[in-house]
This record gives C-alpha cells, structure tokens and sequence, in this order.
C-alpha cells in the first residue's frame, strides 16, 4: 500500500513537471494485464489494456455494438456457405510503419488457434484461414458458422515480421511461468503505442500519431498513465485526492462518497458477466478435503445442497450494498439462452441439510476454496460470506485468497477443487460459455471447464451449434445443454456483476457492459 501510494504521487509529480493537460488519462483499476501477449491469456484486464494498444477485425463500440475495425466488411462466401470474406482496411500501418496486411490476419488467427493459446476455444470451427490477397482474407470453416464474426472481438492482430524478428512467433505459455518478448512488449495497429511498461506497477501509453482511425473517434486522450491499485481504500484515496481521473472499480461500499465529491461522477451499469463458484466433480478423490477415498463433490445432492446454502440476496444486500443480481444460472440476461425461470434459485438450509444427510455426509466435511483477491467485485468478501454459508450446512471451509496471477492457473491447471470464477460472454452467445466451461477439457474447448464433467453427448451438441444454421434448432439445442448443466449443479451461481466506474467530471464515457474502456471513445472536458 505504501509503495503504491509512492508511485502515484511520483507519477503525479511528473505529469505536473510535464505540464499535464487534459488530454492525460489516469487510469486505475485493481488488477493488471496479465500479459501483452494477445492470446495468452482470456481475461478481461488483459483485453482491456491490449484493446488500447493491439485491435481485432471488429470491435464492440460502448453500447455493446459491432463497429468495423481492421476489416471493414465481412460476410459469408456467395460461392461456399463455409467460408466468410473479410475485406481489410486499406492504408492500416503498425506502430514500427509497416503494413498491415491479410498476411498478418492470417498468422495472428493461426496463432490464436494454437495449443498454448488460451483464445483458441474461439476458433475451434474454422479449419482454415488463408490470403486472398492483401486485403482480403477468407475463414474457412466446419460447416456454415452464423455467429464467426462475434467470436472475434477479442482476436488481435499481430505483425507476422515483428514477432518472427523477435522470436514471438509461439504464444507465452502463461500457466508454466514463460516469459516471453510478447509478453512485456507490444507492437499493434491500435490508437496508443506502449512507452513503457512496469508489470503491476505502471504502464505508460502514448497516441498514434499515425493511427488510421483519426477522422473516426473522438481520441481527445493522448496520453495514458495505467496504475494497478490492489487495495480499494488506496484506490478510492487516489481518485478523491485528484491522482488519478478515472477508476473502473469503485468499491461499493464508497459509491456515496465518491458520488458526492465534487468533481466527481459515478457511473452504473449491469455487466455482461456472472460470478460463481466451480466444483471438482470428476474426480473419484481430491486432496483439498477431509474425506478419505471419496470426493464429496462427485454428488449431485451435494453439489445441489451447496447451492442451496448460497444465501445470494444477503451477499446483494450485505457484501454488495445492492450492486449486483443474484443469479440461478451462469449467463447473465445479455447472453442468448437465458432465461428468467433458469436464473432463479432461493435459498434452502432445511433442505440442503437433507440433501447432505441423503448423501452420506450428514457430518458435512471440510474443503478449501480458493478465491482471488483482485479480480471481482468483493471477490475475497463474497468468499468470507459464502463460508459461513456453509457451515450451516456443516461444510467447513477453509478459504485460500491469492490474486489473480496465481489463482487461475489453479484453474486451467486443474489444481483446485472448489473455486470463484467470473466469466463474461463477449459473444453474447451461449456457446461461448459451453465452449471454455462445459465441454470435456481437451486440445481445442474446454480449458477453463475444471469441474471434469464430461459427456460425449454434450460434447457433440456443443461442436454442433458452430455450424447450426437453423436459429430454431440451435436454441433448442442451448435450451437442452442447460437443463444439463443446471440438473448436474455444475456451478453454483452468485450474481450477475454490477459495474461502478468512477471518474472525473472531465471525463466523458459511458459504462460499457464488457467492462473495457476504449480509450480512444473518451472525451475530455
């Protein structure tokens, strides 16, 4: 905390020196990009810092919308209904001066489909990418793919001849602690240019003086100073002190205060995300628990008693000041497949103790559950809340929180039993979650789905609605996998996330539901 309030009042000092003016955006939120490595990691920070830095064929605006970016067209083949045509825009340099190129779409989307990629659950149905000429590209897939263009929002496009110049070619590979020269620099066709970069510490843009969209978005910021600021009294302190201008995670519990200062405006909206909590169900034992030989988890009525216990209106009441909406199922409203009679759940103690007794653990047991610190909104004090829960159904918890860094490899790596994850749909689509979360864990989908459910019949439904053109049929295939994952109890829902960004009466933006400020839309007064 000391450090971090050294190093705003340092960077205040020196934009002070430099003559700071308007067009300097101060920006903090809790948790840092994880890396600079486009694909390497699927996370929301890390999309949000390389959004400013890197772009995708296609961006969603602040409203949630399509907006072109480096393609300006797309739309399936009139010849092949498996190939989509992407025209490219023309006259795009990168950050060095050279040129962007379908080339460099086609080795970006190649590198994204890789094993190390942690995006390449987005492309699992196209089987082939390949340069019709220099602008334009065409995606080839397995099966028509109605929905290809939302899956890639989050793609960003590499330099082919900067990564093969600097041995970038392979993507870091995050989970085993790889560093690598993508991961601490950068080299896009975006808005700002990195000058420096201090991981969890400070990271510095500056505009592209170059940047092809000038004529297009406001891009009254110039420059960007970027500051983590775990602790949420510090974060709060450097907002209503004037060191910095804007924060994406005002603390519930100041959202009156900072709303009041003068000067300041709070910004509110729902997200586009559900937090809840993962359960090692396949394994036949695991080692985070007291139970000999056995995992308690690999009960339905178990898994169904915790989610009983689950008392969601106390934490939106309680831990949530009323910012966020208990949730009965892991999409939030945004997301094609939910439904209000699936998104409901009341809590239960009588019969989750009965749940427990028929299960054979009417003693209940003990487990622990590993939470982060510095991801989600009250993360660590939804977990705190969520054992005594319970413990009223004689389940003793023993929480675990790290930040972010270190808690989801425990995820991806399959080191944890019992977890928090919050997930956002960028796709608006329910394939997406069934994709990276309900899917077996294998080579192409899968890689966040910890809970080792696994039915080839699920499996196959899943890769089916890729190339589902019948928008009827696909939806009653959504509608078939989720009575499956809600019967299986394969998360416990908390909540739909509630964003509160907090800012500067000179700076002029909107909440976006994908909780990813573009910088480039921002206004300065």
């Amino acid at each position: 905390m000391k450090r971090t309030t050294a190093l705003l009042a340092t960077t205040l000092l020196v934009t002070t020196a430099a003559g700071a003016s308007a067009e300097t955006l101060r920006w903090a939120r809790a948790g840092d990009s994880l890396t600079l490595d486009p694909p390497a990691q699927n996370e929301g920070p890390t999309h949000t810092l390389a959004h400013q830095i890197y772009e995708p064929l296609i961006i969603r605006d602040m409203d949630g919308q399509f907006q072109a970016a480096l393609a300006t067209d797309w739309a399936p083949s009139a010849d092949d209904p498996n190939v989509w045509v992407f025209n490219l825009r023309q006259g795009v340099k990168y950050h060095d001066g050279s040129e962007f190129t379908a080339e460099d779409v086609v080795f970006s989307i190649n590198r994204a489909k890789s094993e190390k990629s942690n995006m390449k659950e987005l492309l699992s149905s196209v089987v082939e990418v390949r340069a019709v000429d220099d602008h334009t590209v065409e995606f080839v897939t397995d099966g028509p793919n109605p929905i290809l263009p939302a899956n890639l929002t989050n793609l960003f496009m590499m330099d082919k001849g900067w990564a093969e110049a600097n041995g970038a070619v392979e993507v870091q590979d995050v989970e085993s602690g790889e560093t690598t020269f993508a991961a601490t620099n950068a080299m896009g066709t975006g808005a700002y240019t990195l000058v420096s970069r201090e991981p969890d510490v400070r990271t510095v843009l500056t505009q592209n003086e170059n940047y092809w969209g000038k004529d297009m978005f406001p891009l009254e910021v110039t420059e960007i100073v970027y500051t983590p600021i775990q602790n949420a009294a510090t974060r709060v302190a450097a907002l209503l002190s004037g060191e910095v201008d804007f924060i994406q995670d005002v603390p519930v519990q100041d959202l009156g205060r900072v709303g009041e200062t003068e000067g300041l405006v709070v910004k509110t909206a729902p997200q586009n995300r559900t937090i809840f909590f993962g359960l090692n169900l396949g394994a036949d034992d695991i080692a985070n628990d007291d139970v000999v030989g056995a995992n308690p988890l690999a009960d339905v009525n178990v898994r169904k008693a915790m989610n009983l216990a689950i008392n969601r209106e106390a934490i939106q009441q309680v831990v949530m000041r009323g910012q966020s909406a208990p949730a009965g199922m892991i999409a939030p409203p945004f997301v094609n497949g939910w439904t209000a009679e699936m998104d409901q759940i009341s809590t239960d103690v009588d019969a989750a103790k009965a749940l427990m007794e028929e299960a054979g653990y009417a003693d209940g047991f003990s487990i622990q559950l590993d939470c982060p610190n510095d991801r989600y909104v009250n993360d660590e004090a939804i977990c705190q809340a969520v054992v005594g829960m319970m413990a009223q159904i004689g389940i003793t918890v023993n929480l675990d929180a790290k930040p972010k860094a270190q808690h989801f490899p425990l995820i991806t790596n399959g080191e944890t039993d019992f977890y928090m994850l919050g997930w956002g749909v960028p796709t608006y689509d329910s394939e997406y979650i069934f994709n990276f979360l309900v899917h077996t864990r294998g080579s192409e989908r899968g890689s966040w789905n910890n809970t080792g459910f696994s039915t080839s019949e699920i499996d196959e439904m899943i890769e089916m609605l890729a190339s589902e053109t019948d928008l009827e049929a696909r939806n009653e295939m959504i509608a078939t996998i989720w009575e499956v994952v809600q019967e299986e109890t394969l998360y416990l829902p908390v909540h739909h996330q509630v964003l509160n960004w907090g800012m500067t009466d000179r700076v002029g933006i909107e909440v976006s539901p994908e909780d990813d400020p573009k910088m480039k839309f921002f206004e300065m007064n």
